[in-house]
């Protein structure tokens, strides 16, 4: 079964194409035929395609969404993209949807029928930014492929659904909870519920003995406490500006500043929203880039004083939320990194677990160093009563396998 996963925002849509069914799944043999993005839809966009490590890029004007699934399809289907296994449409079986927020709604991926489309709808106000756009990758699909067509989202919230009210509440008035709705719902599901399946396959261990603490650290940052296989707890919360510090978001603050900004700075509401979420983190402290490369760069380079403040922050508040989650579990058997940074970055992944050794977690410098572009592994020595490893994250591959089940009718394992 040949899957399109898409991951659609306002003017780009990324995609994937995975060739996976129920029996690849279980021995781990699915095969990622081809990948890229088409970027600046509404005007000339800007398409980059990628088949066995081969790039090619053209550019095209491209309306809208609809345009962009056509021009994907066009371009796959072409001689020209070298893809074997895609001859025409119908050589694409189903379509794997990124969703951002499910809200109370989804609790696991589904097929995509009227009703889910409006439970979707019914989240905008939740993801005004994401679900509006993924909305219209869906209907794009549809229009493309014809009614009837499988097509399935997967929800990054869903996997967080499993944490207890004492964990999603927010200490202001309940009502507020029950009319508006305003919980953690938390976020980076998708890949915390990739990295948790991968870890059980890296140590033998069933759902029921995975007890980590997960890092999921790029641009964006979160944490989560998994135990039992199953989230119990994470750091972004109604939206994904709480908790770690980012690449431009702040994270944790305190909600007084908001007040602060408006009186002394004349600030609008709009403009502190903007402020907390594109000028702040990395960039807000070091004064100079989001980058974690960059700033680790200048501090070598020219030991530039806040860009060592910035990743002395960033590593700060990631050891504290370990901690804390460590204290909230009753202890874990591994700390585990993922994303751009916590996958590549050996020097950020050592300052975050300095100070860690009380819990038991020992570094293996060597091993620590070694396991960067998207290699996986322990990186905590022989005997660490608390282990770390190393696992590249893969939620394309992880929808591809969600809509693959769907469409079967085969429970998640996950």
């Amino acid at each position: 079964m040949n899957i399109l996963v898409l991951n659609c925002g306002s003017s780009s849509v990324k995609f994937q194409i995975i060739a996976t069914d129920v029996d690849a799944i279980e021995h781990n043999a699915d095969r990622r035929l081809a990948s890229g993005i088409i970027e600046r839809i509404g005007g000339e966009a800007v398409l980059t395609f990628r088949v066995d490590g081969k790039v090619s890029r053209q550019t095209a004007p491209v309306r809208d969404h609809r345009q962009a699934v056509e021009q994907i399809l066009r371009w796959a289907c072409s001689g020209e993209s070298g893809i074997a296994e895609v001859q025409s449409v119908a050589d694409i079986h189903a379509i794997g949807h990124r969703v951002v927020h499910g809200g109370e709604c989804f609790t696991h991926s589904t097929l995509i029928t009227d009703e889910v489309i409006r439970g979707i709808e019914a989240c905008i106000d939740l993801a005004p930014l994401h679900n509006p756009a993924n909305l219209k990758g869906i209907r794009a699909g549809a229009e493309v492929f014809g009614p009837g067509f499988p097509q399935v989202a997967v929800f990054d919230t869903a996997f967080h659904q499993t944490l207890n009210e004492v964990a999603y509440l927010y200490a202001l008035p309940y009502q507020l909870y029950r009319r508006h709705r305003l919980r953690r719902y938390g976020f980076h599901g998708t890949s915390f519920r990739y990295v948790a399946y991968r870890y059980r396959q890296l140590t033998g261990k069933s759902r029921e003995e995975t007890n980590i603490v997960a890092l999921h650290l790029g641009n964006g940052c979160s944490a989560c406490a998994i135990r039992a296989g199953a989230s119990v707890d994470t750091s972004m919360g109604y939206t994904p500006l709480e908790g770690l510090m980012m690449g431009t978001r702040a994270g944790d603050i305190d909600p007084s500043i908001v007040d602060f900004l408006e009186m002394k700075e004349g600030f609008t509401a709009r403009e502190i929203e903007a402020l907390l979420n594109k000028q702040s983190g990395l960039l807000g402290v070091s004064g100079l880039t989001n980058d974690m490369r960059d700033l680790l760069d200048e501090i070598h380079e020219h030991d530039d004083r806040r860009a060592k403040l910035a990743v002395a922050m960033f590593c700060y508040r990631a050891r504290k939320y370990i901690g804390a989650y460590l204290a909230a579990m009753g202890g874990a058997d591994a700390v585990v990194f993922t994303g751009g940074i916590g996958e590549n970055a050996a020097e950020v992944r050592t300052r975050i677990c300095e100070g860690l050794e009380w819990f038991g977690l020992e570094l293996d410098p060597a091993q620590n160093q070694a396991l960067v572009n998207r290699r996986e592994g322990v990186i905590s020595r022989e005997g660490s009563r608390l282990a770390a490893y190393v696992i590249p994250t893969d939620e394309e591959l992880l929808i591809a396998r969600d809509t693959a089940r769907c469409v079967a009718g085969v429970p998640n394992p996950y």
